[in-house]
């Protein structure tokens, strides 16, 4: 791998770990030693990447910090129309909106030989059965999650019996044609997920929650056998 390639997945790595990420664990995942390790973060500093580093801790980057325009070969770009046609059809309007303007910045950057391969993607997601409908508000939900703060919801079950719960929201997790709201439900101490479907009202709590190791997207990912890299 190309160090200016390596540097640009580094930076993308460590935005989307919530925690920091230790050289050795940099290291692991590109199959590099920890001392191209600290060159590679020393060399990002210096172009003026807000990256973060403590001893023992290991790195942080800012989240609001955007990498220049990249370009894309045909591969990607069909990932991304594949990714795009999917967010349309199984999300909100919000939220198709906008994967609608991340196509037309993708395009507003292209080189002039990719254009046309953007103008030829052929792999879509097409409706192969209704979309199961909901009520709550999905980009809600989703701002709720980044913001790590908790919900209280009305939640019906497949007994049709309601319940109240206070949620830690995690995830949204896609299992065609239903949606999950995964998270750690302070009723059970325990993680739980929530088809978005049968939450008859939910609110936001003005509480907030800390990224805590045990009841974190992490430990959900682990306990179900999934390995976040």
């Amino acid at each position: 791998m190309r160090r200016a390639d390596r540097l640009i997945k580094i930076t993308h790595f460590l935005r989307q770990r919530r925690q920091a990420v230790t050289a050795q664990q940099i290291a692991e995942s590109f199959g590099i030693c920890k001392r191209t390790v600290y060159r590679d973060i020393e060399c990002l500093m210096d172009t003026g990447a807000p990256i973060r580093g403590e001893a023992g801790v290991g790195y942080t980057i800012d989240k609001k910090y955007y990498l220049p325009p990249v370009t894309f070969d045909a591969d990607e770009l069909e990932a991304i129309g594949l990714g795009i046609s999917m967010v349309r059809l199984w999300t909100d309007d919000r939220f198709a909106e906008k994967a609608n303007s991340a196509l037309e910045k993708i395009a507003a950057v292209l080189p002039a030989e990719l254009q046309g391969e953007l103008k030829q993607i052929t792999t879509y997601a097409v409706p192969n059965r209704p979309k199961t409908p909901w009520t709550v508000n999905f980009s809600e939900l989703r701002e709720f999650i980044r913001d790590q703060r908790k919900i209280n919801m009305v939640y019906q079950d497949e007994k049709q019996q309601e319940t109240t719960r206070t949620i830690r929201p995690l995830a949204l997790l896609f299992f065609n044609p239903v949606w999950l709201l995964t998270g750690w439900c302070e009723k059970r101490n325990d993680f739980r997920n929530f088809r978005i479907d049968r939450i008859k009202a939910v609110t936001g709590s003005d509480q907030c929650f800390e990224d805590e190791p045990d009841k974190n997207l992490t430990a959900y990912l682990a306990s179900v056998g999934v390995c976040q890299k």
